[in-house]
């Protein structure tokens, strides 16, 4: 049969990603513990085209993805299907995004109950010629009160839901998911929890009320948090609030390269 991927194309033009996207597996993401957590992951795998071919083999990609599923993936898994990926369809470069839900279990603070948390993360890494790169993303759910609510106002202060969204590359060694997220989650007014009992919610609404913050200070402080990484060599911080006196949502980003 003709291969018509294969035929000569006299565009000229280099594609720098064409792969398959919303690519669905069941994976194991290793733990800090030593464990692995069971996933599904949403995947995206691409690579690059050279000039001289009509079309990628996009079959080659399921092929490739597909004993993910016996794997259990971490920063060196990730490296290895990204060099296969390379290879096999003979690219300059390629690359690889899993999003996945991570599950870490939180204890209330004051009753001890506890239950498992949910966090949006992924896994995302890109290798051209001998240098890969590879960023950790986590989305942190937190509560943040207003400062400016609070010292204007005789009774109370209003806070919101906000959500911490990290992405970090780093060198040697792992920086584990459970880590980052505990370093984020103590840069807010208070963490979020799943399970609460009435002693719990007391703690937390005082807390919080002690512990007043701009979307502009939890971003300072993860930021500053984050530099206590030594092995990290980029960071990415997204802090956004959902207001609960507004229809409108607050926002402060920052990105640094060391």
């Amino acid at each position: 049969m003709i291969d018509v991927q294969k035929l000569p194309d006299h565009r000229d033009i280099e594609i720098k990603d064409v792969g398959i996207k919303d690519f669905h597996l069941p994976l194991l993401i290793k733990e800090k513990t030593g464990g692995c957590q069971a996933v599904l992951g949403q995947i995206s795998l691409s690579a690059s085209l050279t000039p001289k071919f009509k079309g990628t083999h996009l079959s080659r990609f399921v092929e490739i993805l597909n004993p993910l599923r016996e794997k259990i993936i971490s920063y060196y898994e990730i490296k290895d299907l990204l060099e296969k990926t390379r290879k096999e369809l003979k690219a300059a470069s390629s690359a690889l995004e899993i999003r996945f839900k991570y599950f870490v279990e939180r204890t209330a603070p004051v009753s001890g109950k506890s239950s498992v948390l949910d966090y949006d993360c992924c896994f995302y890494g890109t290798l051209k010629d001998n240098d890969y790169r590879f960023i950790l993303e986590v989305k942190v759910p937190v509560m943040n009160l207003c400062p400016c609510s609070k010292e204007i106002s005789k009774w109370g202060a209003h806070n919101q839901r906000g959500y911490i969204t990290a992405r970090i590359s780093f060198r040697g060694e792992i920086v584990w998911i459970e880590d980052l997220l505990d370093l984020i989650e103590k840069q807010a007014s208070s963490p979020v929890y799943p399970l609460l009992k009435r002693e719990d919610e007391k703690y937390i609404t005082e807390y919080s009320y002690s512990n007043p913050k701009f979307v502009e200070d939890v971003l300072r402080d993860v930021v500053i948090a984050l530099r206590t990484i030594s092995r990290l060599y980029y960071l990415e911080v997204l802090v956004e609030d959902i207001e609960s006196i507004h229809n409108h949502t607050a926002f402060a980003s920052h990105v640094e390269s060391r």
